[in-house]
């Protein structure tokens, strides 16, 4: 029995209802099976505080769009989920939770703060997980993760003992990005740069003469953009090469105001053309100078304590806040004559992504891992081609900070995450680092110690990602089958912060990559360009989408025009556009089914007619093209050769074409061949779309045919050369151009649609008659033809005929009755014109010697089939108007 779909398409009332099929028959897990190839991608993991946004739908529909290819072309399929504990981001959610109790974290201690975190991740934090499944992501949700699972936690200890044990991880005094506001230093990805107006102070010290009196005469000038910090002034720079100070290098300047000597150093750190090329240095607020200071063994003087107020080292602004610190400074320089001018400057200035805090460049003591070594197989990994980065230009993005690498803080003053496995004796002060707490001290025999407060870095912990997740440490068959993964789909904004740690990390613990492939994506801006974000009030919620059009019409819209690497701008008319083509889909499957029999099709060996022989060439083009570009990760390329097939020449052409078959109860035998082509190309151009539409697919698919359970478990297409109809293709390429012209005439003359004319199509060329002949039924109908006559010279046909000029013939439509006869000139005159221009520039291009000798033979003869096709146009054209003109 055949069956029927809806008579419209309702995304809300399937969606749901097919994800939940695929999730009781399991189509989304994965075994170990030595029989199958794998394919591994591990999510990036949401962090539990998530609401699915715009980038999570677009990287995770890349991720879903690979995983479910690979799955259909037979691989054994893996795609591990997990989500992330997101250390600032949850413990800042929960400290605003406590305050609307009245209560700090302090108030309850660690063990009361981290039970309540618990509570707080089992209510909200699968909360995106349930998200992404309205996106329809095909993950194994059996194999769910969690960064501080029994598991992961194992893995980051193990880690974290063997790395300090080999010397890579240690405890020191470095510049790390230290919050105020959540007194806790974070990473770089927890940076946020914004552009704030802000300015240059101009100012001047002056220089101590060689008696050690204080110039009044003579002053180094320089510009800074936080004048507060020149409390911790160690040094002022110059450039070893700028003759304008070399011969004051190495004497000594009076630090305003706080009346300390501080010595003029030379380095190359100092740009000499920028303002007037002297630096101020502070070692203890400032990476750079940081660094300059170790080069030169300079004092490193900490002004601010952990909430941003000066600290005693700051003299007689101790206890003032940061910024009325610079504003009494200042006004104290301006005082003294040493404020030489302030000039306005826009500059980006680091805010903490969570509080939006401007972070303060401090030294701290806190938990390091040493970067110069473990960051040369991740750097030989990528110039070797071991790891592939798409787009190719992300490689200078990676080399720019694997070149610049500094040793890496991971060290949190929080208390949601690992705890750094690091215990101190109470006795004596030796630290021992210990999967768990020693029972007595190597050093004094004590046996009580206290674990280091602090927590790690969140990017420690899903550095480990790609292993941990399938069982490392202990040496799992999971592991040694689906290690290393294939691809890491992700945007480009974290390649340093994740993806490159997860690289060297790799390598470190397996010994090899964690994956094989990096697949970048863009951001999703609004429809002017910008970034989304909640000050802006510019942000879209995938799930309002959902709602709206369906999963499947998001998933289009978002990969449509998508390439590696590049932002895109989300429009809502493109949402609708997706929904209108899943619409279109939609109507042509239930038209097919509709004229399918009631006890379905029973053809084994159709007779194919050329047209139907010309779409499954079609198809078998696209099937070849779209495997390719998918291969190559050209995701948006691909699904856009697939839209254009089903629509344009599916849909549009092929479907019309055959509509008198389905319709001519006396030929039995091309009707079923018809239906016959119309189900498997319908059925094949589902299969290349279910990736990237998968709800769709799968209730039209399912609903058309009993033979297979599901598209997500159906084979992917592959090329045929039984099905490649060169022949067929031309001819009916050639009729499409022939309808395309008649139509343009009508409309060109306002013919009614209902008005049916006689048409002649004359050729000297007989495979071209024959074409046409053998496509009269459809080429009649297209056309709005009442009969079409097929002949080999214009005998017979009036004089005032309308022609329409094709490659190969000429089509005459006697409209005598409807046509202007002058309005008939103009418009061959036009295209005379037309052709003019086509036949000069193909002509100028073969003439040209340069691009004679430097094209590709392929071009060359592809202008010059242009050439011949043209010259007979023209000779058509002319003739036509040299009989209107009689």
């Amino acid at each position: 029995m055949s069956r029927e779909l809806a008579k419209t398409y309702d995304p809300k009332g399937i969606e749901d209802r097919i994800y939940d099929k695929w999730l009781a028959k399991k189509y989304f897990h994965a075994e170990v099976d030595h029989s199958k190839t794998p394919f591994t991608i591990v999510i990036p993991p949401p962090n539990i505080t998530g609401q699915l946004h715009m980038g999570h739908a677009l990287d995770n529909t890349m991720q879903d769009i690979l995983i479910r290819y690979k799955r259909m072309q037979g691989y054994n399929a893996l795609w591990q989920p997990g989500t992330d504990h997101a250390s600032i981001a949850t413990e800042v959610k929960i400290i605003e939770k406590l305050k609307e109790e009245g209560i700090s974290k302090e108030d309850l201690g660690r063990e009361g703060f981290l039970k309540r975190a618990w509570e707080w991740k089992a209510e909200y934090g699968g909360r995106i997980i349930e998200q992404l499944k309205k996106l329809g992501s095909s993950c194994d949700w059996d194999r769910e993760r969690f960064t501080m699972d029994e598991g992961c936690n194992k893995a980051v200890t193990e880690v974290f003992c063997k790395m300090h044990e080999k010397g890579w991880i240690y405890k020191g005094s470095r510049i790390i990005n230290w919050c105020p506001v959540c007194n806790t230093s974070i990473s770089d990805a927890e940076v946020e740069y914004e552009e704030q107006a802000g300015h240059f102070w101009h100012i001047k010290y002056p220089l101590i003469e060689d008696d050690g009196t204080v110039s009044t005469t003579r002053f180094l000038e320089f510009a800074t953009t936080r004048p507060e910090t020149m409390l911790g002034d160690t040094a002022v720079a110059v450039h070893p090469d700028d003759d304008r100070y070399k011969d004051i290098v190495g004497k000594k300047l009076m630090l305003p105001i706080i009346n300390r000597e501080i010595p003029i150093i030379a380095d190359a750190y100092v740009d000499r053309e920028f303002g007037t090329g002297v630096v101020k240095i502070t070692p203890a607020h400032d990476p750079n100078d940081f660094e300059v200071g170790k080069r030169h063994n300079l004092p490193e003087i900490n002004i601010l304590n952990d909430d941003a107020t000066i600290n005693e080292n700051g003299g007689k602004f101790c206890g003032m806040d940061r910024y009325a610190a610079r504003e009494a400074i200042v006004k104290e320089l301006d005082e003294m004559g040493l404020l030489v001018r302030i000039e306005d400057y826009t500059h980006n200035v680091g805010t903490h992504d969570r509080c939006k805090t401007t972070i303060e460049p401090m030294i701290k003591k806190q938990w390091f891992v040493r970067m110069d070594e473990l960051i040369k197989p991740a750097v030989k990994a990528v110039k070797d081609g071991d790891i592939q980065l798409i787009p190719k230009r992300m490689e200078k993005t990676y080399f720019n900070w694997t070149d610049n690498i500094r040793d890496w803080c991971i060290s949190r003053q929080l208390w949601w995450g690992h705890r750094i496995p690091a215990y101190y004796c109470d006795d004596c002060g030796e630290t021992v680092v210990a999967k768990q707490m020693p029972e007595k001290c190597p050093k004094c025999g004590g046996t009580h110690f206290t674990q280091d407060p602090d927590t790690l870095d969140t990017w420690f912990s899903s550095a480990l990602w790609p292993f941990s997740t399938l069982g490392w440490p202990e040496q799992t068959e999971d592991l040694k089958y689906f290690y290393p993964t294939d691809v890491l789909v992700t945007g480009y904004d974290i390649i340093f912060f994740w993806v490159i740690r997860m690289i060297f990390s790799g390598y470190e613990q397996m010994g090899e990559r964690p994956f094989k492939t990096v697949l970048f994506h863009g951001l999703v801006r609004d429809s002017k360009g910008r970034k989304m974000s909640k000050s802006l009030g510019n942000g879209i919620d995938p799930l309002e989408i959902i709602d709206q059009y369906g999963a499947d019409a998001l998933r289009l819209t978002l990969i449509t025009g998508n390439a590696p690497g590049n932002d895109m701008r989300f429009y809502y008319e493109r949402v609708e556009a997706s929904r209108n083509f899943a619409n279109k889909i939609w109507n042509a499957s239930r038209f097919i089914m509709m004229n399918m029999p009631e006890e379905g099709l029973q053809v084994t060996d159709p007779v194919l007619q050329p047209v139907d022989k010309w779409i499954l060439s079609k198809l078998n083009a696209l099937i070849k093209d779209a495997t390719e570009n998918m291969d190559h990760f050209e995701l948006g390329i691909a699904v856009q050769k697939v839209y254009d097939f089903i629509w344009d020449e599916f849909c549009d052409w092929y479907i019309e074409m055959v509509k008198p078959r389905l319709y001519n109860t006396d030929d039995q035998e091309s009707k079923n061949a018809a239906l016959w082509t119309l189900k498997t190309v319908l059925l094949n151009a589902l299969k290349l779309l279910h990736p990237y539409m998968p709800f769709i697919t799968e209730e039209i698919f399912c609903t058309l045919q009993s033979e297979e359970e599901s598209i997500m478990i159906s084979s992917w297409p592959v090329y045929q050369d039984d099905w490649s109809f060169a022949k067929e293709e031309q001819d009916i390429e050639t009729i499409k151009d022939a309808v395309r012209g008649v139509r343009n005439i009508r409309t060109e003359m306002n013919v009614a649609p209902s008005r049916k004319a006689m048409i002649y199509v004359v050729s000297e060329k007989e495979e071209v008659r024959r074409a046409f002949t053998e496509g009269k039924l459809f080429f009649t109908s297209l056309a709005g033809a009442s009969e079409v006559v097929i002949q080999e010279d214009k005998n017979g046909i009036a004089e005032d005929a309308v022609s329409v000029v094709i490659h190969g013939a000429t089509l005459y439509i006697p409209f005598a009755e409807l046509v202007d006869i002058a309005q008939e000139i103009e418009r061959l005159k036009k295209e005379e014109k037309r052709l003019t221009g086509e036949l000069a520039r193909v002509n100028g291009m073969l003439s040209n010697e340069k691009f004679m000798g430097k094209a590709p033979q392929a071009k060359i003869d592809e202008e010059k089939a242009k050439l011949e096709k043209y010259t007979q146009m023209m000779e058509q054209v002319k003739e036509r108007l040299a009989q209107l003109s009689k």
